[in-house]
């Protein structure tokens, strides 16, 4: 007999094989996806708006546990440091060790390296109340110059008129930065509201050491997605088969009737 022949009950012998397989599958790939996040990523839930309109007060991002060593420019980054308190914070990184950190320029960007930095993140009228002639605010309404040291990161709030950053700790040791070891991961997402990923921003790309990459949330949720799709499919087909089969006895015992 073929392996494609009929069982007893009228499913198709490899549709059912296949059905199996499509649910072990779907398992494999849900739960993989489902664990693989878990040791990736750690929620938290950001207290303030310091970091608004990336991430609100009440949000709850998914941020990656990542080592300070690979923290670049622009990322997003949960961090905690005991002269900020010693709690965790979340901040953007604007600077690195050896970075010479200035704003505002004569255009109100702020500099790296005496580069301007296009912005994106900020709020579209600008960061602060305080708006010149040509209708813009600049990127911070605190004028300051720091240098990193090796080993730092400057962080900066994209709520710049409310947010307590690396402008608050200028005369601290480090001119506000703190050690890359006091990262703990970088943010990615939002979950909470869904507001997706959070991408890198493309104005530090062609400073030294480039933009961090993606993380691999986008292939742990596709996982999660198809996994589901593939258990749902596969357990439907049995029901559905069975629902099929059952229309040609229904007419093959209505004609015997007649």
């Amino acid at each position: 007999m073929s392996g494609t022949g009929r069982t007893d009950d009228g499913h198709g012998r490899l549709g059912t094989v296949l059905s199996n397989l499509a649910v072990a599958v779907g398992c494999v790939l849900f739960l993989g996806g489902f664990a693989w996040g878990a040791v990736v990523y750690a929620p938290y839930t950001v207290p303030t708006d310091s970091m608004s309109p990336t991430v609100n007060a009440g949000d709850r991002v998914l941020a990656e546990r990542v080592d300070g060593g690979d923290v670049r420019r622009g990322d997003v980054v949960v961090f905690t440091d005991s002269a900020w308190g010693d709690v965790p914070m979340v901040k953007r990184v604007v600077g690195v060790g050896g970075d010479t950190i200035a704003c505002c320029g004569d255009d109100g960007r702020l500099t790296v390296n005496g580069k301007p930095i296009e912005e994106p993140y900020l709020r579209a009228d600008g960061a602060s109340s305080l708006v010149g002639a040509d209708g813009k605010a600049p990127a911070s309404a605190q004028k300051f110059t720091a240098d990193v040291p090796e080993g730092q990161l400057f962080l900066l709030g994209d709520e710049r008129d409310t947010s307590m950053d690396s402008r608050v700790h200028l005369e601290d040791p480090g001119h506000g930065s703190v050690p890359r070891s006091a990262v703990q991961a970088r943010v990615d997402a939002v979950a909470w509201p869904l507001d997706g990923m959070i991408g890198r921003p493309q104005a530090f790309a062609s400073l030294p050491g480039g933009v961090s990459s993606s993380g691999p949330l986008p292939l742990q949720a596709g996982a999660l997605v198809v996994g589901v799709v593939l258990i749902l499919g596969g357990a439907a087909y049995g029901p559905l088969a069975a629902r099929s089969a059952r229309g040609p006895k229904r007419r093959k015992a209505s004609a015997g009737a007649r």
